[in-house]
């Protein structure tokens, strides 16, 4: 009798333990998309370009800074663009809290606190702000951020629109 019981309560667990699991964002794609997130902040603390371009959408972001200015075009950056656009920076950003959810079959939400020192060598000051990703699983099979937002966490005021916010 007891073998019997024990059968059915590994049989139930193996069954219902997958679902939870899934529920609680730890499924295929939430686990590779956090993974990812990992990936990409890696590579622009270690200034890996070519990294950094390879998860973004080869076809294009859109994306929004957290200085408070207007959204950016959609547009797609090479690695070339990252290292122009990165030049003498030295990062060390830190994920905190990273949140994912699959939203729909090849969408995955992501939404995480990212903090740490940015800027150049003479001149590093804190960082803190939020990010909401949104990543698609392309036809490589990769996953690649389609949208980024960045939301001020500084608690430090607002940005005044300025004419270099019309320049993109």
């Amino acid at each position: 009798m007891k073998f019997v019981q024990l059968t059915a309560a590994l049989l139930i667990g193996a069954l219902v333990l997958p679902g939870i699991a899934r529920a609680d964002g730890h499924g295929g794609a939430e686990d590779a998309v956090s993974t990812a997130i990992d990936s990409y902040w890696a590579a622009r603390n270690a200034g890996d370009h070519k990294a950094v371009a390879n998860l973004e959408s080869s076809a294009g972001i859109y994306g929004t800074n957290s200085d408070g200015s207007f959204h950016k075009p959609f547009a797609a950056s090479s690695a070339d663009d990252w290292k122009r656009n990165m030049a003498g920076q030295q990062n060390n950003m830190q994920v905190f809290y990273p949140e994912v959810a699959e939203i729909a079959d090849g969408v995955v939400y992501a939404r995480y606190y990212l903090e740490g020192m940015v800027g150049d060598k003479s001149d590093q000051y804190p960082y803190r702000t939020r990010v909401t990703n949104v990543w698609t699983l392309e036809e490589d099979g990769e996953w690649r951020i389609k949208a980024m937002h960045f939301s001020s966490a500084g608690y430090d005021g607002t940005h005044r629109t300025q004419t270099s916010d019309f320049e993109d």
